[in-house]
């Protein structure tokens, strides 16, 4: 404690004062008057030292606990239920120490998701590079035929545009995840949405004789970013398409209303198995009915880009019967 400066500089300004009322008191009163003097200086400075040593305590302890911080240990609990500056402090103390802890567990999931995003990526790009190899080794065979050369170079193409677009879409999952894209607040037309969702679209539709219906008023708005919109509801439907068979019908139908505009788009495909409905938005996830060109990416990044603007993305499905998906904007509480 008297390692302090302004403890010291405290001590001797006390001294100092109290030294000039001793003399004052022994020349103009008496030396009775003196002794009292001397003896409230010793109790207050005996209360002083006291109270001084007990604030000090509490630092010190306060300080440790900030030791163990550091360390990384955020179960202490330095509240307690008295009054004053140091309680205070100490409540400040918990509450970032409680900040720390969450921010602590966030940080180990995002550690534990970027590893498995890390194996999934290395899963998914193992199967086309292994293929890719096998057909390479295959064309420097002189003796093979210019048919089978040419299959297996427009396979090497295919697993290359698949590889590119894997990769693309997961860049753009983890900008989104990132907050690194800024989604626009723009008056969206629905109708020129579903006309660009539809166009890349009708080639597998019509290579399939499936019919593709559109229904819903031409002045349904929302207020959104068309083109991260858009890119939602192509993969939406692409999935639907996908798991429609030939001559097979998909709908999409939009209306709005006073809460929100919706966008259903449906199929009369395959369904999604029970067991697969909770986690068909997630990640790599294949469900039981899955293709087996199917990466399970599509789907997750249409739902991370629909709820980045806040609204909201759901799924009802019933085996053989075919499958709903609902997107609803909501709009602004004025």
């Amino acid at each position: 404690m008297l390692r302090n400066q302004e403890i010291r500089i405290y001590l001797f300004t006390c001294l100092f004062f109290i030294g000039i009322a001793v003399g004052i008191a022994f020349l103009f009163m008496s030396i009775e008057a003196a002794v009292l003097v001397v003896l409230l200086a010793i109790i207050l400075f005996g209360v002083t030292y006291r109270f001084t040593a007990w604030r000090y305590r509490e630092i010190e302890q306060l300080s440790g606990y900030l030791q163990e911080i550091s360390n990384g240990n955020y179960t202490l609990d330095v509240r307690d239920n008295r009054e004053g500056e140091l309680s205070l402090l100490k409540s400040q103390l918990y509450k970032v120490t409680k900040m720390l802890s969450e921010q602590g567990a966030h940080l180990e999931e995002d550690k534990q998701k970027l590893t498995d995003a890390i194996s999934d990526i290395s899963h998914q790009l193992k199967t086309p590079l292994t293929s890719m190899t096998v057909m390479a080794d295959l064309l420097s065979d002189p003796r093979l035929s210019e048919e089978k050369r040419q299959e297996f170079t427009h396979n090497i193409q295919v697993q290359l545009e698949r590889m590119e677009w894997l990769l693309s879409s997961l860049l753009k999952l983890s900008k989104i995840d990132a907050g690194t894209i800024h989604f626009k607040r723009e008056l969206v037309s629905v109708p020129a949405l579903i006309e660009a969702v539809a166009e890349p679209m009708l080639v597998p539709i019509d290579i399939k004789m499936q019919r593709l219906h559109v229904q819903g008023e031409k002045d349904v708005t929302f207020e959104g970013d068309l083109k991260w919109t858009t890119e939602a509801l192509i993969n939406i439907l692409k999935n639907c398409v996908e798991h429609t068979p030939e001559q097979g019908d998909v709908f999409i139908e939009f209306s709005e209303n006073t809460l929100y505009t919706e966008i259903v788009i449906r199929d009369t495909g395959i369904g999604v198995a029970k067991q697969d409905l909770p986690y068909i938005f997630q990640r790599f996830y294949k469900g039981v009915n899955a293709s087996e060109e199917s990466v399970g990416i599509g789907l997750a990044m249409a739902h991370s880009i629909i709820m980045s603007q806040e609204g909201e993305l759901t799924v009802r499905s019933e085996p053989g019967v075919g499958t709903d998906f609902h997107v609803r904007f909501y709009k602004a509480v004025v």
